[in-house]
C-alpha cells in the first residue's frame, strides 16, 4: 500500500457496518472552533437559487495559492454536519482554505431556491467552486464528498475531466449506482435508515409547500412509503425527470466515472448497510487510472470508526486529507 495510507481497524465491540453506522452518527466531538463566515453563491440565474456555504479562508496575501477543500454533505445533512465538520478541521488545521457547501434547501435554507435538492445536482459544485476561484483567484481546488455528497463530486469530476482549478477529489461511500442503493434501503434490515431519511425529505417538501404553493401541490402525491416513491412521485415530478428509473440513471456518477482525469480516492467499505455498487461501476473504477478505490471489509455507512484514540477514532477523515496532502503538495527531486 501507498506511504499515505494505514489499514482500518475498527474499534472494538464496532466490528460490523449497523454498529459503526449509527454510533458513528451520534459519537460526540471536539468543540468546532474553526472560524467561518457564511456566503450564498448563486447556481442558477434562471431562478435564483443561491446555495449556502460556510467558508474558512487563510490569510489574503497566501489564500490563491492554498489548497481549497470543497466539502459537500450527504441525504439530509449540511454544513453543519458532524463529519464534515470534522473534516474541516482537519483541513484547516493542514493550511487549507475550506468551503463547507450546503446542498440547496439544506441547513435551513428553502427559502434560497424555488426547487428541490438531488443528486444530479453537481453544475451546483461546479458554481461553488467557479464562484470563488473568480472571487479569489484560486489556483488549487479539492472536492470532498459523503455519501450523496460523492456521488455529487464524482459526477462533477467526470464532467470537468482535468478542468481547473480542479486537482483532487475524495469521496468516503458514494452513493454513484443510485438504483441500487435505493433499492437497498428498502430491505427489511435497512428500513430503520429509509424511514430516518423519509420524514426529513417529506418535512423538508412540506417546507417547500408553504414556500412555494404556486410550484407544489401535495393533494395527489398520496402515500410515501419508500425512497423510490419519494424520488417517483415527488423528485421526478418536480425535477423534470420521466420516473424515479430515469432520475437514477441520469443522476448516477455511475455514468461518468471513466471520464475523471485528476487523482481521485474513493472510500467504501463492503459492510456499508445500503451502498451498493454494481460490477460495471466496479469495473469501471478499476479501470481509470486516475482512481484510487479502496474497500474494506468493516467501516460502516460514512463511519470508519477505528482502534486509535482521540479525535483520531475517525479514520475517513485522517485518511482524506492524508490522500489529498500526497497528491496536491509538491514533491521535491521526483
Amino acid at each position: 500500500m501507498p506511504g499515505w495510507f494505514a489499514a482500518f481497524e475498527p474499534r472494538r465491540g464496532l466490528g460490523n457496518g449497523h454498529a459503526q453506522t449509527i454510533v458513528g452518527n451520534f459519537l460526540p466531538r471536539p468543540a468546532f472552533l474553526v472560524p467561518s463566515k457564511a456566503e450564498t453563491v448563486m447556481v442558477d440565474p434562471a431562478d435564483g437559487s443561491r446555495v449556502m456555504c460556510h467558508c474558512s479562508w487563510q490569510p489574503e496575501a497566501e489564500r490563491a495559492a492554498r489548497l481549497t477543500v470543497v466539502l459537500v454533505h450527504g441525504l439530509e445533512g449540511s454544513s453543519d454536519s458532524r463529519y464534515i465538520k470534522g473534516i474541516a478541521a482537519r483541513a484547516w488545521a493542514a493550511g487549507c482554505n475550506v468551503v463547507r457547501m450546503n446542498m440547496r434547501n439544506c441547513g435551513d435554507t428553502d427559502h434560497l431556491t424555488p426547487t428541490l435538492y438531488n443528486s444530479a445536482l453537481s453544475g451546483d459544485v461546479g458554481a461553488v467552486v467557479a464562484h470563488f476561484a473568480g472571487l479569489y483567484g484560486l489556483q488549487r481546488v479539492a472536492l470532498v464528498g459523503y455519501s450523496m455528497g460523492g456521488n455529487l463530486v464524482l459526477k462533477l469530476a467526470g464532467e470537468w475531466g482535468n478542468r481547473a482549478p480542479l486537482c483532487a477529489v475524495a469521496a468516503v461511500c458514494p452513493a454513484i449506482d443510485l438504483a441500487a442503493g435505493s433499492d437497498a434501503l428498502h430491505l427489511p434490515v435497512n428500513r430503520m435508515y429509509e424511514w430516518h431519511f423519509l420524514r426529513g425529505l417529506m418535512r423538508r417538501f412540506r417546507r417547500k409547500v408553504e414556500l412555494y404553493p404556486g410550484i407544489y401541490e401535495p393533494s395527489n402525491v398520496g402515500a410515501v412509503r419508500s425512497l423510490r416513491e419519494f424520488d417517483d412521485k415527488i423528485v421526478a415530478r418536480y425535477c423534470g425527470y420521466r420516473d424515479a428509473d430515469d432520475y437514477y440513471y441520469r443522476a448516477a456518477a455511475a455514468r461518468v466515472v471513466d471520464r475523471i482525469a485528476v487523482p481521485t480516492f474513493i472510500l467504501r467499505a463492503l459492510d456499508d448497510p445500503f451502498i451498493r455498487f454494481t460490477p460495471e461501476t466496479r469495473e469501471a473504477l478499476v479501470a481509470n487510472p486516475h482512481v484510487v478505490l479502496v474497500e474494506t471489509g468493516q467501516g460502516g455507512h460514512c463511519a470508519y470508526l477505528s482502534n486509535a484514540a482521540g479525535d483520531e477514532i475517525h479514520w475517513a477523515e485522517s485518511t482524506v486529507m492524508r490522500y489529498l496532502k500526497h497528491v496536491t503538495e509538491p514533491r521535491h527531486g521526483s
